[in-house]
C-alpha cells in the first residue's frame, strides 16, 4: 500500500507516519507535503498513490484546492480539526475522515475499512466528488434545538467510481462480510460507508426499520410478511435477496405499527 500525506503540522506528520507503520509496516509513504502548492506539483509529476491523507487547512489554502486544479482518483482520508457539527457535511458524503488530534484506533478503524475495500473490489481509485464536498463543507449545519435531518444521498462506490444515489432509490442496507451495502430498487449492490447502527440516525425512520442486526429495510421494500409460529415474522423483500430477513417476536408489534397495521 502507498500512502501521500498532505499535513503542514510537523508533529502531526510525523505522528501519522509512525501510526501507519504500526499498523503496516509493509506500507510505503511516498511523501509528506505541507501545501496546497507542493502537493499540486507533486500530483502533476508523479502516478496517485493508493490512500490519501490531507489535512483541510494547510499554510496556503484548503486541501480541496489540489483537488480542483489536478485530476486525482484515488481514495482520500481527511484530516480535520473541525467539531463534530461540521464533520456532518462529511458524513452526508460518505467521505472518511479522522478528527484531530487523531488517535491510534481512529487512524486503525480508517485503514482498515480502506484495506476491506481493496480486498472486495480489488485496487480501488474512486474519484472524489469535490463539488459536492465542498458544498457540504460550506453548509451550515442545523442547531440542537432543529427539527431532525436526515441524510438524502449518499456518495457510494461503484467500480472505480463514487457515484451520488438519492435515498429515495434505496430499498434496503445490510451487511456481509464486515462491510455495509445498500440495494438499490433497480438491483444494484453498492458499499456504504457506514454501520447500520450509523445509518439509523441518517435515514428517516418514517420510511426505514431496523429489522434486525443484519438489516435496515425501505417501507416498500416489504413484499410479503409471513407469521411463524412463535410470534417471529419472516419478510420477503424486493428487489428479491437470498438471505432471510426475521424480525424477532419482541419487535413484531413495533413493525405492524411502523407499516401502518
Amino acid at each position: 500500500m502507498t500512502i501521500l500525506i498532505i499535513e503542514d503540522e510537523t508533529l502531526a506528520a510525523r505522528q501519522l507516519q509512525t501510526m501507519i507503520r504500526d499498523y503496516d509496516p509493509t506500507a510505503t509513504i511516498l511523501a509528506t507535503l505541507d501545501s496546497v502548492e507542493a502537493a499540486t506539483a507533486w500530483f502533476r509529476q508523479n502516478e496517485p498513490p493508493d490512500l490519501i491523507l490531507a489535512d483541510i487547512e494547510l499554510v496556503d489554502g484548503q486541501s480541496f484546492e489540489v483537488f480542483e486544479r489536478v485530476d486525482v482518483r484515488c481514495p482520500v482520508i481527511f484530516t480535520t480539526a473541525y467539531d463534530e457539527y461540521a464533520l456532518r457535511a462529511f458524513r452526508v458524503n460518505s467521505v472518511d475522515y479522522l478528527l484531530k488530534p487523531i488517535d491510534e484506533a481512529s487512524l486503525r478503524r480508517s485503514l482498515t475499512k480502506f484495506s476491506d475495500l481493496r480486498r472486495l473490489y480489488g485496487q480501488p481509485s474512486p474519484a472524489v466528488d469535490l463539488r459536492a464536498l465542498v458544498a457540504a463543507f460550506r453548509t451550515p449545519t442545523p442547531s440542537d434545538s432543529a427539527l431532525p435531518v436526515y441524510t438524502e444521498r449518499f456518495l457510494l462506490k461503484q467500480g472505480s467510481r463514487l457515484i451520488p444515489v438519492e435515498v429515495g432509490d434505496m430499498a434496503y442496507f445490510y451487511t456481509e462480510d464486515r462491510l455495509t451495502f445498500v440495494r438499490t430498487w433497480d438491483g444494484r449492490s453498492l458499499v456504504v460507508d457506514y454501520t447500520l447502527d450509523e445509518l439509523v440516525q441518517k435515514l428517516n425512520p418514517k420510511q426505514f426499520f431496523r429489522a434486525n442486526r443484519q438489516f435496515i429495510i425501505h417501507a416498500k421494500a416489504v413484499d410479503r410478511v409471513h407469521v411463524h409460529f412463535n410470534g417471529r415474522l419472516k419478510l420477503d423483500l424486493k428487489p428479491i435477496i437470498a438471505d432471510e430477513v426475521f424480525i424477532s417476536r419482541e419487535r413484531a408489534g413495533e413493525f405492524r405499527s411502523w407499516m401502518g397495521d
